[in-house]
């Protein structure tokens, strides 16, 4: 079994992966992890060294996750990809045929942080704006995936994640 796992190394992507070393575990799949780093859309070297930081952290958290994967005794690999995230997991799906795409309904809580104030009002915003716009990853992968979508609601398991904190 093939399974391709979109990861961007957030607390709902923990907990998706979480949910597929639970839920395929005895099957022992080949997981393709994808991740995406979106551009940040400006020409000045502040932009270039904020990418070169997400990329890093990007390929670190993939890398960590498919890690964790094989020690579970899944084959797993990791594919990185720039651009626009719904574009690439969908290109991705393309040329590898998964036999399942798994990825995480984000929900309106942000990773906690220092700034979780500034960022949940920053992060309801830009979720405003993209159901707008172009509408929220999991509604874009479902209108246009050619192979079966599993998206694992979080919003439950993050309750119980800051109850446990």
């Amino acid at each position: 079994m093939e399974l391709m796992l979109a990861y961007d190394n957030s607390r709902n992507a923990r907990i998706t992966l979480d949910a597929v070393k639970e839920m395929f575990g005895p099957l022992h799949p080949n997981v393709t992890l994808v991740t995406v780093v979106e551009d940040v859309g400006s020409a000045t070297s502040g932009a270039d060294d904020l990418f070169n930081e997400q990329y890093a952290d990007q390929k670190e958290g993939a890398e960590a996750a498919a890690a964790e994967l094989v020690a579970a005794g899944f084959t797993a690999t990791v594919m990185l990809a720039e651009g626009d995230a719904r574009k690439m997991i969908l290109r991705a799906t393309e040329e590898r045929h998964p036999d399942l795409l798994v990825l995480a309904r984000h929900s309106h809580q942000p990773d906690s942080g220092p700034l979780g104030f500034l960022t949940q009002r920053i992060d309801a915003l830009v979720q405003e704006f993209d159901h707008m716009t172009f509408g929220s990853v999991s509604a874009f992968l479902a209108r246009r995936v050619k192979c079966p979508l599993l998206i694992i609601p979080t919003h439950e398991a993050a309750a119980s994640i800051q109850a446990a904190e």
